[in-house]
């Protein structure tokens, strides 16, 4: 018997890579080996599902934020690099027609990924480049929040504008033209770390 973790695990992989609108509950309960019923059992309709599959999954990319917070919270501009280095690994497994999908048909997911994206950049990216400028790691002239609104709010965007950049490029490469080189442009000249050498 397939437990809801599994099959929240195997629908969230379906979806980001087929787009949660092309893949049905038959593709699915296929897929697994079991009834539709069964997945019915765990969930009211594909929607639920939908939701509940991206909610595990930002649920996971928390859980990564809050470790790399509390290990390297002495260095907050370490700390967003981190963050968004393990946000490319979450998007470079995305087809861009999964977000899209969500956008169109299903709202409630919808809302789930807009209101994380907003959190992240926000707040928890936008805290920690405060508490950059703070110690003098990030130059006095530098708005922190038009930085955050021009260069980390939405990244996901930029990557699937209308082709998908991953197709195009290597995931180091955009990492370091969207995010490394962005921070680069906003540190003091005594601040360094292994990502800027």
């Amino acid at each position: 018997m397939i437990t809801k973790a599994e099959l929240l695990k195997h629908s969230i992989a379906k979806f980001t890579q087929c787009g949660s609108k092309h893949v049905t509950l038959d593709d699915l309960a296929s897929s697994l080996g079991i009834s539709k019923k069964t997945i019915y059992s765990f969930f009211k309709n594909k929607e639920d599902l939908v939701t509940s599959s991206l909610e595990s999954l930002i649920n996971e990319y928390k859980e990564d934020i809050n470790r790399v917070v509390n290990s390297n919270g002495k260095d907050p501009i370490l700390s967003v690099i981190l963050i968004y280095q393990r946000g490319f690994e979450y998007l470079k497994y995305f087809k861009p027609s999964f977000l899209f999908d969500l956008e169109k048909y299903y709202p409630k997911a919808n809302k789930l990924y807009t209101d994380f994206i907003k959190e992240l950049s926000n707040s928890i990216v936008l805290d920690l480049l405060k508490k950059g400028k703070e110690l003098g790691d990030i130059r006095k002239d530098i708005n922190v929040e038009l930085v955050v609104k021009i260069y980390f709010f939405r990244i996901d965007n930029l990557v699937f504008k209308k082709d998908n950049l991953f197709e195009s490029y290597s995931e180091q490469e955009l990492f370091k033209h969207l995010v490394i080189y962005n921070l680069k442009g906003i540190i003091a000249s005594h601040y360094s770390n292994s990502y800027f050498e």
